[in-house]
């Protein structure tokens, strides 16, 4: 089931025992997407606003074959949209859910300020 998840409603409350299995199917589906590391890279810097693949490429220090595969991937997802600009395509984060989550990780790991860690 790859729906894109942008297209999911976000508070529903299941009704019965597979509609909670699809709502657990695709929140797996959408922490999948959000595991990876180059895309969750690329989430965090489309969080900041748009940006180029030649951005992205000198953010992640890969090629950019590998930063089009994960773009691609988090385009099919929905989390990421795109719009020409000439001959450049320029990608946005397109989901919510997405951002909060990424500023609920930025908060609890990229501000100093961790609560939990290791000892």
């Amino acid at each position: 089931m790859n729906m894109p998840f942008a297209a999911v409603p976000a508070k529903t409350k299941p009704t019965g025992s597979g509609e909670m299995l699809e709502n657990l199917q695709r929140t797996t589906d959408f922490l999948k997407s959000l595991s990876h590391p180059a895309r969750l890279v690329i989430l965090c810097r489309l969080a900041e606003g748009p940006a180029c693949v030649g951005e992205l490429e000198a953010v992640l220090s890969i090629q950019q074959s590998a930063v089009s595969k994960q773009l691609a991937r988090l385009r099919k997802d929905g989390l990421v949209g795109f719009r020409r600009d000439g001959r450049t395509m320029v990608y946005s984060l397109n989901d919510d859910r997405a951002r909060g989550i990424i500023d609920a990780l930025y908060n609890e790991f990229c501000t100093g300020t961790q609560v939990l860690g290791p000892e």
